[in-house]
């Protein structure tokens, strides 16, 4: 076998005053070789590729890193800085995290093909086209004009996998690289690198807690736990014969059916006739601007203790149907009709938006992002309350925040600690936790698990089952992945490009989907 490209040899990280997060890992990676890194949240699996590039600077570091003659640990930043992004490039999972909000798309693309190849503005422009094209990215020379925040998240994150392979790198290490895309766009973004390393013998790293996902594509697998390796084999071995208990833990962990069937339809809560909504897109020049309809005229209805699914890929108008629900669309112009329990929530203004508020409520898919890192679990549980419910003294609300945190499986004694002190899973039952404090009768999810590993996914769906049989909720479950759709939705709405392509009974789009693009979206799931 020809020498590893990278090496890393007992390699221990911790942080100032804590335990090591990584402990006496021995891993190589061969060129040409698709190597995934898997084990759940906390288990030190991107500390580790991070450590690669030495892009934490508070880690401390024993051990050894070495890419071919290189020891990365003991790189000076000059060699760092012609690594980074030339030889090794990373894809981070958040891409609005790690994009500049204040560059075009263009700009920051043709950055790297300037820093690291000596492109010209031309050539630069030629290239990152062709990038963008790549990644699927559809009008590839308009996006190039574009800001972040103006694509979809998907869109975002084939713009980091475009930036990160416009170097050429040996190594691509990507963390995470498709937690926040639709199904099919994960099958090409999976089948893009594969044919990109292919082609150029380049190894990727993938770091991942998806083995469905995981299983399709690499060529050997290696396990961790509380930051060690415990297992490392060839991918169909450790498929078929894994040999550490974690592991058989690992693959056990799928989503499974969890919600109750609904013997009849509840009373109805929300209805929708006639939704639409348009943006104004950018023109050649700053003054000149068109309207695009991203969601096309169209109804639907959601029953009391029912779970209604909204499916699609990205771009499919998923996001702007629920902030049309919500009525948190700002830009742009809408059209349609909403009532909320018997209210016609559309034409709400003023105190009366407010207070009809309450009965609708949002979980957000990165509860990170949507937790205030300055205020304790107390006062972001606790704060719907002062809106709602003012005339609550300082002791009630927080008895009503102790008995919401408990309903979700959380302790009281967490009530003084801060969101960067909790696990992913804690984070969306504390985003869980705040949006009931108020006591709504709709939850909308916004990919509520997708953020999230096999064993906790399990927990936070039976967790939301358990609070809609017991408080009478219903949902609306906005998400890309199919298995999660079907443990459990009762029913689903597909879109495409802003249109419903179909709806049924969970069973029956599963069973006898009428619709090719359906059909595609399922395939795409890869669902046994």
């Amino acid at each position: 076998m020809s020498p590893a490209l990278l090496r890393i040899e007992q390699l221990s990280l911790c942080f100032p005053g804590a335990e090591p997060v990584v402990r006496g890992v021995d891993l190589q990676i061969y060129a040409g070789e698709k190597l995934a890194l898997v084990g759940e949240s906390g288990s030190g699996k991107s500390v580790l590729a991070r450590a690669i590039l030495q892009l934490d600077q508070r880690v401390c570091a024993t051990g050894a890193i070495q890419l071919q003659q290189l020891d990365l640990l003991r790189a000076s930043p000059a060699q760092l800085r012609t690594i980074r992004g030339r030889r090794v490039a990373m894809i981070f999972q958040e891409p609005m995290s790690a994009l500049n909000p204040l560059q075009t798309i263009g700009q920051q693309i043709g950055e790297v093909l300037q820093l690291h190849l000596g492109y010209s503005p031309q050539q630069q422009q030629i290239r990152a086209v062709e990038l963008l094209q790549r990644t699927g990215i559809v009008d590839a020379v308009a996006k190039l004009r574009r800001y972040p925040h103006q694509l979809s998240g998907g869109q975002r994150q084939r713009v980091m996998i475009a930036m990160a392979l416009a170097g050429e790198p040996e190594l691509l290490i990507a963390d995470e690289p498709t937690t926040a895309l639709d199904m099919t766009v994960q099958a090409q973004i999976l089948s893009l690198l594969a044919d990109i390393q292919q082609e150029r013998g380049m190894a990727v790293l993938l770091i991942s807690h998806d083995l469905n996902l995981v299983r399709h594509f690499a060529d050997r697998v290696a396990v961790m736990q509380r930051g060690q390796i415990v297992e490392t084999a060839p991918t169909l071995q450790l498929f078929s014969h894994a040999q550490h208990p974690y592991t058989q833990q690992l693959l056990a962990a799928r989503p499974q059916r969890v919600a109750d069937e609904l013997a009849e339809q509840g009373a109805q809560c929300l209805q929708a006739h006639g939704l639409s909504h348009q943006y104004a897109q950018p023109g050649r020049f700053f003054w000149q601007h068109h309207w695009q309809e991203v969601l096309s005229p169209l109804d639907l209805q959601l029953h009391q203790g029912e779970t209604l699914a909204v499916v699609g890929e990205s771009g499919s108008g998923k996001t702007t149907l629920v902030l049309a629900l919500l009525r948190l669309l700002q830009a742009g112009r809408g059209a349609g009709q909403i009532q909320l329990g018997g209210r016609l929530f559309s034409q709400l203004k003023g105190a009366a938006l407010r207070l009809a508020r309450r009965d609708i409520q949002i979980v957000f898919q990165d509860p990170f992002s949507a937790l205030s890192p300055r205020m304790t679990v107390g006062e972001i549980v606790g704060e719907g309350l002062l809106v709602h419910q003012p005339q609550l003294s300082a002791t009630e609300r927080e008895q009503s925040v102790i008995e919401v945190m408990q309903a979700v499986g959380l302790n009281a004694d967490m009530l003084g600690r801060y969101p960067h002190e909790f696990s992913g899973g804690q984070r969306q039952r504390i985003a869980i936790a705040r949006a009931l404090i108020v006591q709504p009768k709709i939850l909308i999810l916004d990919e509520p698990t997708s953020a999230l590993d096999a064993t906790v996914q399990q927990q936070v769906l039976q967790l939301l089952a358990d609070l809609q049989r017991q408080r009478g909720l219903s949902y609306i479950l906005v998400s890309h992945d199919m298995a999660v759709v079907r443990a459990l939705a009762h029913r689903v709405l597909v879109l495409k490009d802003g249109l419903i392509q179909e709806q049924a009974s969970v069973g029956e789009l599963f069973d006898a989907p009428r619709s090719d693009y359906t059909r595609r979206l399922i395939n795409a799931g890869m669902l046994d």
